[in-house]
């Protein structure tokens, strides 16, 4: 997941920055710095762990706790 479609993704699901932080544990800020794909003038990948989060979130699942998945 590329910054440019890290950014279509939320777009696409109507959340704002915030949001989508919020449902990952993250500072708005990170959101940005993935978005833009750079921090600081260096380039900055989107994580595993985000990329995973957001396949989870995209089927319907908002948390788990290593038993249970909790479906929003």
């Amino acid at each position: 997941m590329t910054a440019q479609q890290l950014r279509a993704w939320r777009k696409a699901r109507g959340l704002k920055q915030k949001e989508l932080a919020e449902l990952l544990g993250l500072k708005k800020r990170i959101i940005q710095y993935y978005e833009k794909g750079e921090r600081d003038g260096r380039p900055l990948k989107v994580p595993q762990y985000v990329r995973l989060a957001c396949w989870a979130l995209h089927d319907g699942i908002v948390d788990f706790d290593g038993q249970k998945v909790t479906k929003g």
